[in-house]
């Protein structure tokens, strides 16, 4: 797997290498989380930054995580930037502190649904506006077989279902694959 790092199973020191200042615990949980990250087409960082403040349970720095993480100063405000923009960290200030701290989103199912509608929905979106851009510019043609024109359709019809599982998910929590599924047991039944 793409960006997989392996943490388990025998060391030479008895453990997981201890990164910065964190407990071996801590190591292996934000490694993990980040590596499921980097899988599904995010930094890693960006995933070991939302799981240390996750963890923790309480807002940190930027020098703290770049501390604890053994990040560069730059790259944490990147990923925190980053980490702002899709809604899974934000900025907070208590009244005896100056410094801005940044806290986790704790909300586990908000966090995973505005990263799939501003991610995967947009694009699930403009897939499905393209293949209907190639409907119309194959029936403008004309002379292309119906049998082209009936996959292009089943195309769109499951870029169209997809969209509104995701939709759904998004305002309910819950996904409903049973009309991708129906969408694909068409074609398969052809």
């Amino acid at each position: 797997m793409k960006g997989y790092l392996w943490t388990g199973g025998e060391t030479g020191s008895g453990g997981p290498p201890v990164s910065g200042h964190l407990a071996p615990w801590e190591a292996v949980a934000t490694d993990a989380v980040g590596n499921v990250i980097e899988f599904w087409g995010f930094k890693r960082n960006q995933g070991r930054v939302w799981a240390l403040l996750y963890l923790r349970g309480e807002p940190l720095t930027a020098g703290e995580l770049e501390r604890e993480l053994e990040l560069s100063k730059g790259g944490v405000s990147m990923l925190l930037r980053d980490l702002e923009r899709w809604g899974v960290v934000r900025r907070v200030r208590s009244p005896q502190d100056s410094a801005w701290r940044y806290a986790a989103e704790t909300d586990l199912i908000r966090m995973v649904s505005h990263v799939v509608e501003e991610r995967e929905a947009s694009f699930i979106a403009r897939i499905r506006a393209d293949l209907l851009e190639a409907r119309r510019l194959a029936e403008a043609q004309g002379l292309v077989p119906s049998e082209r024109l009936a996959r292009l359709e089943k195309m769109t019809t499951l870029a169209e279902r997809v969209e509104r599982a995701l939709r759904l998910f998004i305002k309910t929590a819950r996904l409903d694959v049973g009309g991708i599924l129906d969408a694909l047991r068409e074609e398969s039944n052809r």
